[in-house]
């Protein structure tokens, strides 16, 4: 049995992560401002699950505060830090509120991590966009997608940085933090640089989660924004592939100390956010859908596939659902919990 502190545990891949973990018999930390739409559902949903509300603790807090954190972080073996500000457009209107979330809030994580002298693993949730928009690479169009000319795995870690907005900068100050913990501090940290990650219990908004915010709004009827032309490619990673990998670093954290991995659904595992995903909806919704089209926004990158080559051979790790199986499985959940979505 081991403790573990989940930063921004009432959040979609929090809550997730939680009720895997308390079902496999370890004890639970989750430390949550809840001010993210659906924290406050996906935790009731966890305290009312009998088994795994025996192990679960919860503290009412913010990342921004260090002495939460540090009170926090006491005692636990393993620091998933999960808790940010999420969306671009959010950072670009409020870069302060970002830069204290993400940066600070990250800076906070290690600093406690650090101070209570037991080493716990510390994983960080960053992010695809730490690469920025890419524009070195070479990007085709074709008649319903964007492709990569001469990256056929997708884009491998060793791709330049590129802090573009905001958000951009401070979860790339995040990354390069956790990253840099390991080596000066000697701590157990590692980076997954997540790609578009969707599944159950997850409040998609137009701005962050857009496959669940396509799948609720066509389930309520409601229109479709698509900015640009919709040939935008993103690799997909259904949330319990997703939590494989966690799984991967928890049971060895000296195998992944210092290192930073693509964590995605690959080549294989890829939608174009509209010519693919527009199809799979007017089939299980059995209507047309209402949609209107909108300027392409600012740094919105035509395609982005993760390389998780790296992942594969050092973790033994590879996604397994794909994305028409996890449309549907997320499409039967909205469906069946539309109340949530009021």
């Amino acid at each position: 049995m081991t403790n573990v502190l989940i930063t921004g545990g009432a959040g979609f891949i929090g809550c997730n992560y939680a009720a895997r973990l308390l079902t496999a018999g370890h004890t639970v930390t989750l430390l949550d401002n809840l001010s993210r739409k659906g924290a406050a559902a996906n935790l009731r949903w966890l305290q009312a699950h009998a088994r795994a509300a025996a192990g679960l603790r919860f503290i009412e807090g913010d990342v921004r505060d260090a002495g939460a954190v540090q009170a926090a972080a006491a005692g636990q073996a393993a620091i998933f830090h999960l808790a940010a500000q999420v969306a671009v457009t959010t950072s670009v209107r409020e870069p302060r509120a970002d830069f204290e979330v993400n940066a600070l809030g990250s800076f906070n994580v290690l600093e406690a991590a650090r101070h209570h002298g037991h080493k716990p693993l510390v994983l960080y949730a960053s992010t695809n966009k730490v690469y920025g928009g890419m524009e070195t690479v070479e990007v085709l169009e074709g008649e319903l997608r964007y492709a990569y000319a001469a990256l056929p795995e997708g884009l491998p870690e060793t791709q330049a940085l590129d802090f573009h907005s905001p958000y951009g900068c401070s979860k790339g100050a995040g990354d390069q933090y956790t990253r840099d913990y390991a080596r000066i501090y000697d701590l157990p940290t590692v980076v997954f640089r997540q790609s578009c990650i969707y599944g159950l219990r997850q409040f998609g908004v137009e701005d962050q989660g857009w496959l669940a915010h396509f799948v609720i709004a066509a389930s309520k009827h409601q229109p479709i924004n698509i900015y640009g032309n919709g040939k935008q490619v993103r690799d997909m990673l259904w949330i319990d592939d997703l939590l494989d990998a966690y799984d991967c670093a928890l049971a060895d954290p000296a195998r992944v100390k210092g290192r930073v991995f693509n964590i995605g659904g690959g080549p294989r595992f890829t939608l174009s956010i509209w010519k693919d995903v527009e199809p799979l909806l007017t089939r299980l919704a059995g209507r047309a859908l209402q949609v209107q089209y909108g300027e392409w926004r600012p740094g919105d990158q035509p395609i982005y596939v993760s390389d998780i080559r790296k992942a594969a051979h050092e973790l033994r790790w590879s996604p397994k659902v794909a994305p028409q199986d996890g449309v549907e499985r997320l499409w039967k959940w909205v469906n069946a919990n539309l109340a949530l979505f009021e």
